[in-house]
């Protein structure tokens, strides 16, 4: 299958259990992968014969921007759900949510969450 990779989309969100996180805010980055048939827009060059993938960098913007979750699990499955219910021409999703400055004590990494979800 066919798969189209959509990487370092950042967004600034309110996602997190700390208070502070869902008052000040923190940058989220996600990179997707999209599984789906490229083969009829390899052929016929039209952008309505495959995914404009424009839609999926600003439908996971705005579920960063707008949603107020206490855990980034719950952010991460609601944009993987989210995508799938955008298109039927999607078969399979993964999706992977990193937050760069997790606010632990003593830890300058980033903490990352991947999920990979099938259409229904």
């Amino acid at each position: 299958m066919d798969s189209i990779h959509v990487t370092g989309i950042r967004a600034y969100g309110y996602t997190g259990y700390l208070p502070e996180e869902q008052v000040l805010g923190q940058w989220f980055e996600v990179d997707v992968k999209l599984w789906l048939d490229i083969s009829k827009a390899g052929k016929t060059d039209a952008i309505e014969d495959t995914l404009d993938y424009r839609t999926v960098i600003n439908l996971v913007k705005h579920l960063i921007q707008t949603s107020k979750f206490a855990l980034i699990e719950k952010l991460v499955t609601t944009i993987a759900d989210s995508i799938l219910a955008q298109s039927d021409s999607i078969t399979q999703v993964q999706v992977i949510l990193s937050k760069p400055a997790a606010p632990i004590p003593d830890f300058g990494g980033k903490i990352s969450l991947e999920v990979t979800r099938n259409q229904a």
